[in-house]
């Protein structure tokens, strides 16, 4: 990340952008110094998330993907991020896969987060994956994303309990504040810097 000036973070998202919101708030209370949101994107018009942003005064972009090519829409999202000086690209509930190009514009510079502890429970309805399969522990990852999907460098994951009067839906919503709490967690841990990437190890530099 760029010391000399604020990390500026483009978030992608394609629903109610709670994750994204979240992010915001941290950076609001101070929690997230050092960093700003420079433009919110979206595939989907009416996206909760987009109205948001606009709202709170942030630039935005819609970029519908609906009836396109992904490398086409990818190009079109890709220039946009690096016309508006993106550091680090945040999906925030971005319901596409990301074509081998966009990535390559963004290495290692591109996080996701995902409703379950990696590698277990990848996909979809993670939530009710965790639920059904009857795991006694569940929580939320985020990883550096690659071409292969919920499989990148692990940056930080947090543990949800799964209580015995729990359905999917109370153990999703568990899982989102969970989640709300480790996505600015790991953006601090990438915009100090102090790590380095071992294979698949995400390690402090001291390490």
């Amino acid at each position: 990340m760029q010391a000399s000036r604020p990390t500026r973070l483009g978030i992608l998202l394609s629903g109610r952008g709670s994750n994204f919101l979240a992010i915001a708030d941290s950076i609001r209370t101070g929690k997230l110094p050092g960093v700003e949101i420079a433009i919110v994107i979206s595939n989907v018009a009416d996206a909760p998330g987009i109205a948001a942003a606009a709202k709170l005064g942030f630039a935005t972009a819609l970029q519908i993907s609906k009836g396109r090519s992904r490398e086409a829409h990818d190009a079109d999202v890709a220039a946009l991020l690096l016309r508006h000086r993106v550091d680090l690209v945040c999906l925030a509930g971005y319901m596409r896969l990301l074509s081998p190009q966009f990535i390559a514009a963004f290495p290692q510079r591109i996080l996701n987060i995902h409703p379950s502890l990696l590698p277990a429970f990848p996909g979809l309805d993670a939530q009710q994956q965790a639920f059904d399969y009857g795991v006694k522990v569940a929580g939320c990852t985020v990883h550096f994303v690659d071409e292969e999907l919920d499989h990148g460098v692990i940056i930080l994951q947090r543990s949800v309990p799964v209580l015995d009067g729990d359905d999917a839906h109370t153990l999703s919503a568990r899982i989102l504040s969970e989640e709300h709490i480790a996505y600015s967690q790991a953006i601090a841990r990438l915009v100090s810097g102090e790590y380095q990437i071992r294979g698949r190890q995400y390690l402090k530099k001291d390490s």
